[in-house]
């Protein structure tokens, strides 16, 4: 599906849909409103055939008009946006997905937009209406045959020529953005059996392979015995594929700013080892690689979004069976910064791979760290499944992550690191335990973690309940793999 953007007057589009966004409120159509232009050559039938519906301009309410001869366009759409006051980016993306469904059931060939949120930032809005309709759009179709669709282009419209530099810009923008974030999407969705440790470290191969201004390094089995890796190679015992850690690097041109590592956890599938997860828990334990997903999105894209800083993407790849060799409830490791952990519960494995993986990464020497996992289970019972735990050891990186996912529609909320339950993670035979009993589970999980990173700055984000949908999240994020945590680190990145 095509997207463009162009100057136009409304009055003399021709195409089979014109979307226009109304916000909340009694007075629809008013000079200030470019509606108005159509409202008029319509004889008012807009305004008739809203009160007819009780349409009112609610945020995602939509509305079907009939053009007959009057102009060109077969049809109007129109999309309720919410309150004036409230109106934001995600309302924009949420109108722009909405539309676009909405569309997408009609035989409609071509449809143009009227760009949504007048008083928001040309750039951003367009960002955003961008992102709306295409993660929208998407959909995994690897093991089944695609659906034709109809729907083959569509224009974004302004009123003022103007705003036609920022607006491309804000495609460009938007494009890379929603690129890194299917990307994402179409590793989780793949089920365990075509979704390995070594299929995603091919994927990050390839990456590399196709863009300048990255490289890579991947250690197998051998190396990480030597590196003293316990945690990955503990949680890999009772699985018959290999594990690994990955480390991809991306520089820019020119001087660097920051030097920033993001990790990911990547356990291609969860049975729980030998602490085995009931049946109905296993069927979506594909989902367990989404921290390590998301950093492969990110560098999917990082040389077209050209980031000022220098970053470095490490993801520990496992797969977590029960086998003959599998690690024991009790069994004692030792990770890579030397210090030991009692594993209670095998099913708490992810935190013991990206414990792994921090320590390799302190040792590149970043100036900041940020790790994403789909960690705990508690974490969702805190924050439902929608919102990301961020927990850090400094305010200020924090604080531009949830700037930074606020911006981007992802919802994420901090935790605390409360210095009291630290000891609630101290093992009784080793110097750590890998869970520290019912309550606060999200918190003594980054905790654990904690241990792992020395005075670096660093914040992990639990993103155990939004990675993966079981249900319509919202509009452009539907059932399935979400992408979560992609557009908040590319914002992130591009904020230096």
């Amino acid at each position: 599906m095509e997207i463009h953007i162009r100057k136009s007057d409304l009055v003399s589009e021709k195409s089979d849909v014109l979307v226009l966004g109304v916000t909340q409120g009694k007075q629809h159509f008013t000079e200030t409103n470019a509606s108005q232009k159509i409202n008029e050559l319509l004889g008012d039938v807009l305004t008739q055939i809203a009160k007819e519906e009780s349409f009112v301009g609610k945020a995602n309410q939509t509305l079907w008009a009939r053009t007959g001869h009057s102009f060109g366009t077969k049809r109007v759409l129109l999309v309720g946006l919410g309150k004036a006051e409230e109106l934001d980016l995600e309302a924009v993306r949420q109108a722009s997905a909405i539309a676009l469904s909405t569309i997408k059931q009609t035989t409609a060939k071509t449809a143009c937009f009227l760009l949504f949120g007048e008083s928001l930032d040309v750039k951003d809005r367009t960002q955003a209406t961008i992102e709306g309709m295409r993660l929208s759009d998407y959909t995994y179709s690897r093991y089944k045959k695609e659906k034709k669709v109809s729907l083959k282009s569509i224009d974004l419209l302004v009123l003022d020529g103007r705003d036609l530099v920022a607006a491309r810009k804000g495609i460009e923008v938007a494009e890379q953005f929603v690129k890194g974030t299917l990307f994402a999407r179409d590793l989780v969705n793949t089920p365990g059996l075509h979704m390995s440790p070594s299929h995603l470290v091919d994927e990050a191969k390839r990456i590399v392979k196709e863009q300048k201004q990255l490289q890579i390094r991947v250690f197998g089995e051998a190396q990480l015995g030597k590196m003293g890796a316990g945690g990955i190679l503990g949680v890999s015992q009772g699985s018959v594929h290999d594990s690994y850690l990955v480390h991809m690097t991306y520089k820019p041109a020119g001087k660097t700013k920051k030097r920033i590592a993001i990790i990911g956890k990547g356990v291609t599938f969860d049975s729980g080892g030998l602490s085995l997860k009931p049946a109905d828990y296993m069927m979506t334990m594909k989902c367990d690689m989404a921290g390590a997903a998301d950093v492969l999105g990110v560098f999917s894209v990082i040389a077209a979004i050209a980031p000022k800083v220098e970053v470095h993407g490490i993801f520990a790849a496992v797969e977590n069976m029960p086998s003959g060799n599998a690690l024991r409830p009790g069994d004692v490791i030792e990770m890579m910064n030397k210090k030991t952990v009692e594993v209670l519960n095998t099913d708490a494995e992810g935190r013991l791979i990206l414990a792994d993986a921090l320590v390799y990464a302190t040792k590149q020497k970043p100036d900041v760290m940020i790790d994403l996992a789909t960690l705990t289970g508690a974490c969702v019972v805190a924050l439902g499944e929608e919102v990301t735990g961020v927990m850090s050891n400094t305010p200020a990186l924090s604080n531009a992550i949830l700037n930074a996912a606020a911006s981007a529609g992802e919802k994420m909320w901090e935790l605390p690191l409360e210095k009291r339950y630290q000891k609630l993670v101290k093992g009784d035979i080793a110097d750590l335990k890998n869970i520290a009993g019912r309550w606060g589970g999200a918190l003594t999980a980054g905790l654990f973690l904690q241990e792992f990173v020395d005075k670096t700055p660093w914040a992990h984000l639990d993103i155990a309940g939004p990675a993966f949908a079981e249900r319509d999240y919202s509009p452009y994020e539907k059932k399935g793999a979400t992408g979560h945590g992609v557009r908040t680190l590319l914002k992130y990145l591009l904020s230096f």
